[in-house]
């Protein structure tokens, strides 16, 4: 019996990506039979530039124009979003502080999230944190879709890769990603140890039967031993093979209210090419 995703919820923002972002989530919910919620958040201007206030009057009502703009062409995509086939979506806005507490807060009642990957070089880049998507991720404790900023048009899921590790990061995106692996034409599994070979089948439980279980085949690769520039091998592997999902886990730790990520999640969330679903 398949798995399906019953909520999903998709974060927008002020970034040119969000409208994209609203496609893909749609197409997704459509595809899970899930009911949709669009999240509108972001950090007010008059906290991302903190001096505004003391400008003046006229400087702070200027910011909140540009703020309102941004919002009602967001708000304007999601109607007519909302035209096309497929579920119907909810829309709420958001002014809570922080920014990503407030995704948290709302991403404990979905199944999945659908986040987009930062792009320093947008021009409403800051309203939302650098490192948004992975807080969100470990503080929700939820799995996302994150899609990269370059845009994605293509379905997402009929080509899947898992990046696998013998790690509980690993096994929670395995589990997260169900839905979508049990109706993917192929799966791929990439792995890659400190080991000539990785545990992928023998004998107890393994991964490969742990995909037949729930009625999941796939082809495993194995790329030799692990290397510092791993996250690079894995996004050349993956366009190689074609994929238009990867699955991985997120692997990160607090420090100074911050959150640390390891070199292959780091590198993911900053190169990324194809949409990528994580779980921390």
């Amino acid at each position: 019996m398949k798995t399906s995703l019953r909520q999903i919820l998709v974060h927008l923002d002020a970034t040119a990506p969000a409208v994209p972002r609203l496609t893909a989530a749609r197409r997704i919910a459509q595809q899970q039979g899930a009911s949709l919620a669009a999240l509108y958040a972001v950090t007010p201007m008059l906290v991302q530039l903190p001096y505004a206030p003391e400008a003046g009057p006229t400087v702070a009502a200027a910011l909140l124009a540009i703020e309102e703009e941004r919002r009602t062409r967001v708000l304007k995509a999601f109607d007519a979003e909302m035209t096309l086939p497929g579920p119907m979506a909810t829309w709420t806005q958001t002014d809570d502080l922080p920014t990503v507490g407030a995704v948290a807060q709302q991403a404990f009642y979905a199944d999945l999230l659908v986040l987009g990957q930062h792009d320093p070089a947008d021009a409403a880049a800051h309203c939302v944190p650098p490192d948004f998507v992975e807080s969100v991720v470990i503080a929700s404790g939820r799995p996302a879709v994150v899609l990269p900023s370059i845009g994605w048009t293509r379905p997402i899921g009929e080509n899947i890769a898992i990046a696998w590790k013998e790690t509980p990061e690993s096994a929670r995106a395995l589990q997260a990603a169900m839905p979508f692996l049990q109706r993917a034409g192929r799966v791929h599994v990439l792995s890659w140890s400190e080991e000539e070979a990785p545990r992928l089948g023998g004998k107890g439980l393994d991964l490969q039967g742990y995909l037949r279980v729930h009625g999941v085949e796939a082809v495993f690769h194995h790329g030799g031993k692990a290397r510092e520039e791993l996250g690079e091998i894995l996004l050349s592997r993956v366009f190689d093979l074609g994929c238009d999902l990867l699955v991985m886990g997120c692997y990160g730790h607090g420090r100074a209210r911050e959150w640390v990520l390891g070199g292959v999640s780091r590198t993911l969330l900053s190169s990324m090419t194809l949409p990528v679903l994580m779980a921390h």
